[in-house]
């Protein structure tokens, strides 16, 4: 091995790590942003997927991501491929590769939060690894994969990561319907306040930080520090997000909600994610407004509507997924576009429609396809295993029904206690 492929080996294997790390920060920002009655539910559960998805895309997901194909990879099972001697070590690649997995799994639990049965996220997870998720990696990443042909521009997934997750949440979101409590007769909607929201802000923080190893990682090469230019319109557009949903919901709520403010970051990241290698800093920041904005307006509306997104995975993944992906149709400048080596320049650089249109195609395509077999799957589950917990256990928390502890014993002990008193007097 070179010198300068072993800088880039390591170089990616440290990105791998901060994806991977990633996970710590959906733990806290799920845990925080839902009941304590479910808190160790939802950090262990990010351990089961984690480990599901890990054996599956080692056995199959790889393979049929990035194998030979057109519409599927059909080579490269159990990391069966050729050294290359000129390439990132298969092994770096493969681990490299499942954080992004993993995210997008993390993504989609988001729809399932509070409610869901533990067995139902063990074989979601087996499925979204190896039917959904390769499907449109394939597609967008795959050497001949058809958008991949038709140059969609998805640097670092926000089509293939994050709009897949999102899609899948939502379904989950719908088929299970609401949490208890969370509506009234008349169709309001009631606040279930995170029990953690400084959890939750931690967790977010995490990410971001992971997200430097997601984009910035992207590059899969230290060499001539490109890198460094798409942590800097990464950093632009998240920050850029923050003060968008700031105002947003200052104006929308009448309040600086802190969910909203945190929703805006991970938006934000969420957007510049497909185009943070294909747009000049300016537009980064107009992506990032954008996106922060929008996410607030859409978790209100979604709300309202009665869908229970437990922690807004579709407003946050899915919509600013689809906005980032489509971003670079207005925005992908020449210069980066050449250096990059995918597709054509955005409209607002004289590309006229094309990239817009093939990045459109591309959301349509994702979209559908996640959509469709994640409710095939869900509805099989359903009508097999059930998807929900009984109203008892719902009631009682996740922790207690799904795990026989709670994660804050003390402070159940000290309420039945009071309750005890109550009863006495």
């Amino acid at each position: 091995m070179t010198v300068t492929l072993a800088v880039d080996s390591i170089w990616v294997m440290l990105c791998t790590i901060l994806v991977i790390f990633m996970q710590a920060g959906f733990v806290l920002l799920e845990a925080g942003a839902t009941r304590m009655k479910n808190a160790g539910h939802i950090a262990s559960k990010q351990l089961l997927g984690f480990s599901v998805a890990a054996l599956a895309f080692w056995a199959v997901g790889y393979g049929l991501t990035f194998g030979e194909g057109t519409w599927i990879g059909q080579t490269g099972w159990f990391l069966d491929i050729p050294a290359d001697k000129d390439a990132i070590p298969i092994e770096i690649s493969f681990l490299f590769q499942l954080s992004f997995v993993a995210v997008s799994l993390a993504i989609a639990w988001g729809g399932f939060a509070e409610r869901a049965k533990l067995g139902v996220y063990l074989i979601f997870a087996l499925i979204y690894t190896v039917l959904i998720y390769p499907v449109i990696g394939h597609w967008i990443w795959g050497a001949e994969g058809w958008l991949h042909a038709w140059g969609k521009q998805d640097f670092a997934g926000s089509t293939v990561v994050h709009l897949q997750g999102g899609i899948a949440a939502l379904v989950a979101t719908l088929m299970l319907k609401p949490r208890l409590g969370k509506y009234n007769r008349d169709g309001s909607s009631n606040v279930i306040p995170g029990h953690n929201q400084v959890y939750s802000v931690l967790g977010v923080l995490i990410i971001w930080l992971g997200w430097f190893g997601f984009n910035p990682g992207s590059t899969l090469s230290a060499q001539d520090g490109f890198y460094g230019y798409v942590a800097l319109t990464t950093t632009l557009a998240a920050a850029s997000g923050v003060l968008a949903a700031f105002f947003a919901s200052r104006l929308l709520i009448g309040k600086a909600e802190i969910p909203a403010i945190l929703n805006g970051v991970l938006a934000a990241l969420v957007a510049i994610t497909a185009a943070c290698a294909f747009v000049e800093p300016w537009a980064a920041v107009v992506i990032g407004l954008v996106a922060g904005a929008l996410t607030t307006y859409t978790a209100i509306y979604f709300d309202k509507k009665g869908i229970d997104d437990p922690v807004f995975a579709f407003s946050v993944h899915g919509i600013a997924g689809m906005w980032g992906s489509l971003s670079t149709g207005f925005f992908a400048s020449p210069r980066l576009v050449e250096k990059v080596g995918i597709g054509k320049a955005g409209l607002f650089y004289g590309g006229g429609f094309t990239q817009l249109g093939v990045q459109f195609v591309g959301v349509v395509a994702a979209s559908l396809y996640v959509a469709l077999v994640s409710f095939i799957v869900l509805w099989v589950l359903d009508k097999t295993m059930g998807l929900r917990v009984s109203k008892e256990n719902e009631l009682k928390g996740l922790d207690i029904s799904e795990h026989g502890s709670y994660s804050y014993p003390e402070h159940v002990l000290f309420m039945q206690q009071v309750d005890g008193a109550r009863r006495i007097m």
